[in-house]
């Protein structure tokens, strides 16, 4: 049985504009109340000049383009359901500021049938352009249990 109707280059984009809520929202939510995050004046004496976005929410940005794809290309009637099993070798390769208008690229670069799990490349932009985060992701496609609400007395 395939992994749905996934091929190897099936992609997605996703794109959001980092605001200053999401830092103070995302701060709240983790108990990451670093500088960098939430002290603009802090951060204009670094080498930034302001606040820069935690890793972790650009993290969480990859994870909405997971479920675009999920949604995409699976859809609600897929044979088997996708379950994150991580991701490898994130690398945050420029800041993300206030105002930056992110695009995740989220595209499957292999297929492995016998564990029934799929990788794919991450590269996240910004408005200029300039890759600011990339990583990769694995899903696996689990069997669903079969349907037990006809065993309901």
């Amino acid at each position: 049985m395939e992994i749905v109707a996934i091929k190897i280059g099936d992609r997605v984009q996703v794109s959001k504009t980092v605001a200053e809520s999401d830092l103070y929202l995302f701060a709240e939510i983790t108990g990451d109340f670093s500088p960098n995050h939430v002290d603009e004046e802090f951060m204009r004496r670094s080498l930034y000049k302001r606040r820069i976005a935690h890793g972790a929410l650009v993290v969480g940005f990859m994870s909405s383009a997971s479920s675009s794809f999920v949604a995409k290309f699976a859809g609600t009637k897929a044979e088997r359901l996708p379950v994150s099993l991580g991701y490898d070798r994130i690398r945050f390769i420029a800041p993300v500021f206030i105002g930056d208008t992110l695009t995740v690229g989220y595209t499957i670069v292999a297929l492995d049938e016998s564990r029934r799990r799929t990788t794919a490349d991450i590269v996240v932009t910004n408005q200029a352009g300039e890759s600011v985060a990339v990583a990769q992701h694995i899903l696996k496609w689990v069997e669903p249990l079969e349907d037990q609400t006809s065993n309901i007395c």
